[in-house]
């Protein structure tokens, strides 16, 4: 018998080691006890864990990566289209235990019922001040305290509606608060997609965990917002407010816009007519009920608060107070994140709910008062010193890391100013697990909790969002940090079915979509920068394939490519210059026409604008969308990389990636985007950018009458460019003539990059735009120029165009027609830009800010 050949050995699975997951002696480790033994709750999750192995781990951790990738999951701080800060994600999540929850939750209930009492009364009767309770020096002399706020009445049982608190433990592991935000509590959405990510990097330990589930939150959010003016109205228009893509939480913004079905806007989208706010689109002004801000408090209202903002909608506060909009969170609310009031919340809590506070805030001493003021001189080496408002300019500053000569200097500077300091406990985050360059190591981390109001009461996630560093050097965990994040388990006894969000939505009629016209014209540009770069990459590609064939280029053809190329590039003088060094050593200037992205109608550059374009409208873009560009991005970095040097040797086969990307982009919103009016104005853009592209490539290579050799030459490269070689020799043989080509690529309805193709889409796409209000006489005027274009193009003569003057050699008929359809297509994107998009200027100062000082 043939002898069988003994199976493969299974290669053994490099166990993950816990070596390096044991907490310093002065903070909580929230994995391990004093003994070093795990604790019950961590006992089975990392038992699967290490049954992964090392590789299982990094090929999770990855995959984890990629997803946050392709979702668009960013936290900007450069703003850089191309190089985009993904989102940070630990696999390993927090857990925590279903009886500390019930705990920590009972006491994050307590704190958002009193902060909202502390507003109501620091906006209204104001008697925590009257009667001594706290000094009015840290109210008044706050910059979150918005003295045209006071007195607004709200609508509602609650006035704050999100209230977010950054948690630590200290060395007993008993729960303290670090810090609160109410202006615009942020990170709920990261909750969200940390969650989404690890359910599917890990959906066997998620399922088999009893975990919680978050989506409830966002019910109820959901919920509460639309109730708070049903007094006004049954289906209330909600929106969420953004500063836009340059904030360095927009994925945020975006995701939760999605997630909850409410229009993203930007304060440019709003306007205030009549006492009311309306959303500016394409359909008209439709009124806003709600509003979701994510802009900080002082810059929301450039006529009443801070009136060098771009980011608000002028008179917003007017029309707050005569309660025709709720704005959530309340503006003024900036004032509860003072960190003095932390060392008067005992105090309050007593006053206000007339009870202890459950969860004590970490220690905090307002320097303003005497006694405070000689504990921080004493103590100074143990505690982190903060001013009294969060501040770019002011960071706070911690005692132990400073010398005897800092600390002096410090407490001077204290001492000149003491209302404007605070000082607080340092108290070093808990540790935790966390899987960081290819092993398990222990850190210090800070839990972000979120609670919504939620009729008479407040409701809080069961979970939040968990930062922990990613140095060992860190011991106090901040947003800015640089740290990583987690999902955050909070464990049950029992599974929770799955809600989906749709579920609590009543509405028996679909809501129109109601776009602004600021995403509308995102869009549009979208579109042609888009097709602007393929045209480009294209022409680039088809003469490097020319200019590296086995035949030299004829000088005449050389010179008409590169012409065409700085013409197809808008970067003129260029080649045109008919510099002699120029034209025979193109190979520098051609390099920075693909990567300079300096170079404004360089191949970089126009891929740079689409995507900005494309952050501008993220939550537009889908899933399949986001996948491709930041394969695009991929691509251009290779690109760079390529023509570090300069030319590659084969330059041609570098751009062919690019060209895929763009095609694969423009074949997804073919034939996945509903034929909304974004995916109108996005053809609308890509249809008059092609024909524009083409009228001038025709212009730059086919008006100018070369020799026989040549002139063929030439008119291949074109054909070449745009995919139209093969269509051309199929039909006419071997018969290239100028004439021939012109049919192809002008007046044949049957290529879809032709000049008639394009004029008579957008003739179809005009009769899908909304109407307005005025029905004007006759045809518009955008419907005048596109016929007109059709027209000229229906009764061209194609052997009258290709003949060319015997004097000068320039086909001058065909340069009237292109230079006519050109004029008539630039003047209709002007119109069509006029009409839909918005161009008002921002807001102006009537007295700027260094104007007050003279005065």
């Amino acid at each position: 018998m043939p002898k069988t050949a003994s199976p493969a050995p299974t290669p053994a699975i490099e166990p993950v080691s816990f070596d390096h997951c044991i907490a310093p002696s002065k903070a909580y480790d929230e994995a391990f006890d004093a003994s070093h033994g795990l604790r019950p709750h961590w006992q089975s999750l990392l038992d699967k864990l290490t049954k992964l192995g090392v590789q299982g781990m990094r090929d999770r951790q990855a995959h984890a990566q990629r997803i946050l990738r392709d979702d668009g999951a960013t936290y900007n701080l450069k703003s850089d289209p191309l190089s985009p800060n993904v989102w940070a994600l630990d696999i390993i999540p927090n857990v925590i235990p279903e009886a500390e929850w019930y705990v920590l939750e009972a006491g994050l209930k307590q704190r958002a019922n009193l902060l909202d009492l502390l507003f109501k009364d620091l906006y209204g009767p104001q008697n925590l001040i009257k009667d001594g309770v706290i000094p009015a020096q840290i109210v008044y002399s706050h910059p979150g305290f918005l003295r045209p706020c006071h007195g607004m009445e709200l609508p509602g049982v609650k006035n704050l509606v999100l209230h977010a608190a950054d948690v630590v433990k200290d060395q007993n592991g008993n729960y303290l608060v670090v810090g609160d935000r109410t202006q615009t509590p942020a990170g709920a959405g990261y909750a969200l997609e940390n969650r989404t990510v690890v359910s599917r990097v890990m959906p066997d330990l998620f399922r088999d965990s009893n975990v919680r589930r978050i989506i409830g939150f966002f019910h109820t959010l959901r919920r509460s917002l639309s109730e708070m003016m049903s007094h006004n109205t049954d289906n209330p228009r909600i929106v969420v407010l953004t500063p836009g893509a340059y904030s360095s939480n927009y994925f945020e913004h975006a995701y939760l816009a999605n997630f909850l079905g409410f229009p993203l806007v930007q304060g440019g989208d709003l306007t205030v007519r009549n006492g009311k706010v309306w959303m500016k689109s394409l359909h008209g002004l439709s009124q806003v009920d709600v509003i979701l801000r994510r802009v900080d408090d002082s810059f929301c209202d450039q006529a009443e608060l801070r009136a060098d903002s771009m980011l608000g909608v002028p008179g917003l506060l007017e029309v707050a107070r005569a309660g025709n909009v709720l704005i959530a969170n309340p503006l003024g609310a900036g004032i509860l994140e003072a960190p003095a009031l932390m060392s008067f919340l005992p105090q309050i809590c007593e006053y206000l709910l007339q009870e202890p506070l459950r969860i004590p805030s970490v220690g905090s001493w307002w320097c303003g008062d005497q006694d405070n003021l000689a504990y921080v001189a004493n103590n100074l080496h143990e505690l982190i010193i903060k001013p009294i408002a969060r501040s770019a300019l002011q960071k706070s500053v911690y005692g132990h890391t400073l010398n005897e000569q800092e600390r002096t200097a410090l407490l001077a500077t204290i001492q000149e100013n003491p209302g404007n300091y605070v000082a607080q406990a340092y108290t070093p985050g808990p540790h935790l697990p966390t899987w960081q360059k290819g092993k398990l190591t222990c850190r210090p981390s800070l839990l972000r909790t979120f609670t919504v109001a939620d009729g008479n009461d407040y409701s809080v996630m069961p979970g939040g969002l968990s930062r922990i560093a990613t140095s060992e050097q860190e011991h106090i965990v901040s947003i800015l940090s640089g740290s990583s994040s987690k999902d955050t388990w909070v464990k049950t006894s029992q599974a929770e079915p799955y809600r989906p969000l749709l579920e609590e939505q009543h509405e028996d009629e679909a809501q129109q979509t109601n776009l602004p016209s600021r995403v509308i014209e995102n869009l549009f540009w979208f579109g042609r920068y888009a097709e602007r770069a393929e045209t480009c990459l294209r022409l680039m590609r088809t003469l490097f394939k020319q200019l590296n064939g086995f035949d030299p280029l004829p000088i005449e053809s050389k010179r008409i490519l590169l012409h065409a190329v700085s013409h197809q590039t808008g970067v003129l003088p260029g080649f045109t210059s008919d510099e002699a060094e120029l034209l025979d050593a193109p190979e520098e200037t051609l390099a920075a026409l693909v990567t300079d992205g300096d170079l404004i109608g360089s191949i970089k550059s126009n891929l740079h604008a689409m995507l900005a374009c494309g952050e501008q409208v993220k939550e537009m873009l889908s899933a399949d969308t986001r996948v491709i560009l930041n394969e695009l991005r991929d691509h251009i970095h290779e690109v760079d990389r390529a023509y570090v040097n300069g030319l590659p040797a084969i330059p041609e086969e570098s751009l062919d990636s690019l060209v895929t990307s763009l095609l694969a982009l423009s074949g997804l919103n073919n034939e996945s985007m509903l034929r909304g009016l974004d995916w109108v104005f996005q053809e609308i853009g890509r249809r008059t950018e092609r024909a524009l592209q083409t009228t001038t490539l025709l212009q730059s290579t086919l008006t100018q009458a070369l020799p026989s050799m040549p002139q063929q030459q030439v008119l291949e490269s074109v054909l070449l460019s745009v995919e139209a070689l093969i269509s051309f020799r199929r039909r006419y043989r071997t018969r290239t003539r100028v004439a021939f080509g012109l049919d192809l690529l002008m007046i044949d309805r049957t290529n879809p990059r032709s000049l008639i193709y394009q004029v008579e889409q957008l003739r179809k796409y005009l009769d899908a735009l909304p109407k307005p209000e005025r029905q004007q006489l006759g045809l518009a005027l955008e419907q005048r120029l596109i016929i007109k274009s059709l027209n000229d193009l229906q009764l061209a003569d194609l052997e009258e165009l290709a003949q060319a003057d015997e004097t000068t050699g320039e086909r001058k008929q065909l340069t009237e027609l292109l230079t006519s359809i050109t004029e008539q297509l630039e003047q209709f994107t002007t119109i069509i830009s006029d009409r839909y998009f918005d161009h008002t200027a921002g807001p102006q100062q009537l007295i700027k800010s260094k104007w007050k000082v003279q005065v």
